[in-house]
């Protein structure tokens, strides 16, 4: 599925959420092996609050500030 059909999900970014779950499992619970599932749940969870606004939720996503939060640690290898 693509960025559009996953914010399209009921509930939406699902599938994405359940990816990084399939990858701890698979890998012994060990995050650091799971970094682009987490990258794309938090692609889609952005796609989702620019698209439903910043007060939307979805139980596949932190909520808007804490996503922006950890984006950007990320961006910045925190």
């Amino acid at each position: 599925m693509g960025l559009g059909e996953d914010v399209q999900t009921d509930p939406p970014c699902h599938p994405r959420a359940c990816a990084i779950q399939n990858c701890l499992q698979k890998s012994n619970y060990k995050e650091e092996k799971c970094q682009k599932e987490v990258d794309a749940l938090y692609e889609c969870c952005n796609a989702f609050y620019q698209k439903n606004g910043d007060d939307a939720s979805t139980p596949s996503c932190p909520k808007a500030s804490l996503l922006r939060l950890k984006m950007k640690q990320r961006s910045q290898g925190v």
